[in-house]
């Protein structure tokens, strides 16, 4: 219970009375499709070539996760530590980044001659500069620090950022008052009454979760806020039957494993 006030109250302190949406990152297509670390149904994810996929199928967002090495440098690497993905062991924060940068990112192809490497965030921001915009998963890093490099290259309009616990909303806020930030809406909320109260509470910019925990009335209601939803559609089993439901209730964004295939898709349907 303590845990749950704390972090309403750090919460409420980042924001102000007048509050309004920061807007997301402006995308050319009405219909958005975070591509979810990366395009890795062909290549490994969260490295350049999954990103470079994203782009060459006309994602909207590649989303990327974020954390420190040991001597402060940020890297993309969705887990904790680089032991599933790499030939090697250890946890990232407890490691170089000359020590990662040595290390070969697994490939599901094993016959593929290509080397993949862990990425920096100066190399996916070099990447994705006028491109494509950045989903930006939190996982462990300092705020300050990560948007210092945002400004650096420019992508201050490109990017939103996904948040994973109190402090680093407040972090944000604090560092990029402007910047888009997403929260997920939590299991628990499944009527527009509930999702008014998260809203006023924690006053998000962009709303995340699980697509099947919204209905029609949640969509518009948020809709009607200026809050939009994109949340995450992608599983083992993925495809049209979840893309049909996700339409029938008004979503207009997802984060999925097959951008190629939801463009395609979504084409077909006359939306995008």
């Amino acid at each position: 219970m303590r845990l749950a006030i704390l972090i309403t109250v750090l919460f409420l302190l980042a924001v102000g009375d007048n509050w309004q949406p920061n807007p997301a990152p402006v995308s050319k297509h009405k219909f958005i499709i975070s591509a979810h670390r990366g395009d890795h149904v062909i290549y490994p994810e969260n490295t350049l070539a999954a990103y470079q996929e994203a782009i060459k199928n006309e994602a909207d967002y590649v989303e990327i996760d974020l954390r420190t090495t040991k001597d402060g440098e940020l890297v993309s690497m969705h887990d904790g530590t680089v032991n599933r993905m790499t030939n090697g062991q250890g946890q990232v924060k407890d490691l170089a980044l000359a020590e990662l940068e040595q290390l070969r990112v697994k490939s599901k192809d094993t016959t593929s001659t290509e080397i993949y490497r862990i990425p920096t965030f100066k190399q996916i921001l070099q990447l994705c500069k006028n491109k494509i915009n950045i989903y930006l998963d939190f996982k462990a890093a300092d705020p300050a620090l990560a948007y210092q490099m945002i400004k650096q290259y420019g992508m201050e309009k490109q990017v939103l950022v996904y948040i994973n616990s109190a402090p680093q909303f407040t972090g944000w806020r604090k560092a990029a008052p402007k910047m888009p930030l997403m929260l997920s809406l939590p299991d628990s909320v499944k009527t527009v009454a509930g999702m008014d109260s998260f809203i006023m509470k924690y006053q998000p910019d962009i709303l995340d979760g699980s697509y099947k925990q919204y209905n029609a009335d949640m969509v518009k209601f948020a809709e009607d806020k200026h809050i939009p939803v994109w949340p995450d559609i992608q599983s083992g089993g993925e495809g049209p039957a979840d893309w049909d439901k996700a339409l029938a209730v008004g979503l207009s964004g997802f984060q999925t494993d097959h951008p190629a295939a939801l463009v395609k898709y979504l084409k077909g349907k006359g939306l995008r």
